[in-house]
């Protein structure tokens, strides 16, 4: 007789776990089955985005920052915050619009780089710098000649670029306690742009001579460690580019892979010299295009989708493995701001953000044209005259 109510028991049990189990099954089927509508059809995936998701927001109902236009702030978000220059007071806000730091900064026409908890700020054709680190000024410097780009790299180190000296460009490089670590200089060229690789080992520059009857680019790339103890010998590479092609942008992405983008090409280059082209757009209507993303470039090309209008068909390449995707937004693209793993399209009253998976973020429709747009780490703020929208992404 007892073996016999343990048995009953027994199968009470399994039966609970059998139903269990098909609950389970259940709920992953239609998990999959959601997932492959939501990739396949468009249309289902715009209303899951809006009414499930929350992804699209409206003017006039976000947390917002007060401005005064006759203040003439400047605005720049970076890590989490969004930083207001006005008056020689840097505010930083968060992502509800309460001020989390009020620094002393005196410039009053401001450049910015950011990366990460880093911020460097100089004043354009001037000669302060100031390095903030999360809310805080970590140092600053004044520099001789007029200070023409900075550029910061995920480790707080940060590259100066000077014009007006004796030699026609000087770029000193500070490491992120604020020591100068080196100088270099270029008598005949100009320099158009600067990176730092992410593990503090190489600068590379973007030099441009003009003094010739055609103009000469060319990338030279230094050694940071050895520049210290052996200056002469410090560039371990130089590539040259084709005559009258201008190089626009470098950026170093992993693995000290260094990308360049020419009006008409973004390639990559190894250490050893390796060039590989990742986009061409001579023969395309190519509108936009962008270096400065985390291990991708993109591209916006300009596409009619009927006799008045036109589709933006963003092509975003991983320069890892070279994969594309292609996101198309529904408007002529007449902006984009980039950071990190987000695009921003400027779409005229609707601002489209998307990472570079090719997924929309969050869609911010506006009343009015969209002039100006800030972005940063998971945050953005929409510029208008009186006020900043601020953006969680």
């Amino acid at each position: 007789m007892k073996n016999f109510f343990e048995n009953k028991e027994t199968k009470k049990i399994n039966k609970k776990k059998i139903a269990i189990t098909i609950l389970i099954i259940l709920v992953l089927i239609a998990v999959i089955t959601l997932t492959i509508i939501y990739i396949k059809n468009e249309q289902f995936r715009e209303w899951f985005d809006t009414s499930i998701l929350q992804k699209e927001v409206d003017q006039n109902k976000l947390a917002i920052i007060e401005l005064k236009e006759e203040d003439n702030p400047q605005i720049y978000a970076f890590n989490q915050n969004i930083g207001v220059l006005s008056k020689n007071k840097l505010k930083l806000y968060n992502n509800t619009g309460k001020e989390q730091a009020n620094l002393t900064v005196e410039i009053s026409n401001p450049i910015y780089s950011s990366n990460g908890r880093y911020l460097a700020i100089a004043e354009n054709k001037g000669q302060k710098i100031y390095h903030i680190t999360d809310n805080n000024i970590t140092w600053e410097k004044t520099v001789e000649g007029n200070i023409s780009q900075i550029q910061v790299n995920p480790n707080g180190y940060v590259a100066v670029i000077i014009v007006g000296t004796t030699n026609k460009t000087m770029i000193t490089l500070y490491d992120d306690k604020g020591e100068s670590l080196f100088n270099t200089y270029l008598s005949t060229s100009r320099v158009s742009d600067v990176t730092i690789s992410k593990d503090n080992k190489y600068l590379a520059m973007a030099e441009i001579d003009t003094t010739g009857i055609v103009i000469e680019s060319k990338i030279e790339v230094i050694d940071i460690e050895k520049v210290k103890t052996d200056a002469e010998n410090s560039k371990v590479a130089t590539y040259t580019f084709d005559n009258n092609e201008l190089i626009t942008n470098i950026e170093y992405q992993n693995k000290d892979q260094l990308i360049c983008m020419t009006k008409d090409k973004i390639m990559q280059i190894s250490l050893e010299g390796n060039k590989e082209e990742i986009h061409n757009n001579e023969k395309t209507k190519t509108t936009f295009q962008t270096i400065q993303l985390n291990n991708n470039v993109a591209t916006i090309e300009e596409q009619t989708s009927n006799l008045f209008t036109a589709d933006s068909i963003v092509t975003i390449i991983n320069t890892e493995n070279k994969n594309q995707i292609t996101y198309t937004a529904n408007a002529v693209t007449k902006d984009i701001y980039t950071y990190n793993d987000i695009i921003a399209l400027n779409l005229g009253t609707e601002i489209e953000f998307i990472n570079t998976g090719g997924w929309l973020v969050k869609r911010y429709k506006a009343e009015q044209e969209i002039t100006d747009v800030t972005l940063s780490d998971n945050i953005a703020g929409i510029i208008y005259r009186d006020k900043i929208e601020i953006i969680d992404l």
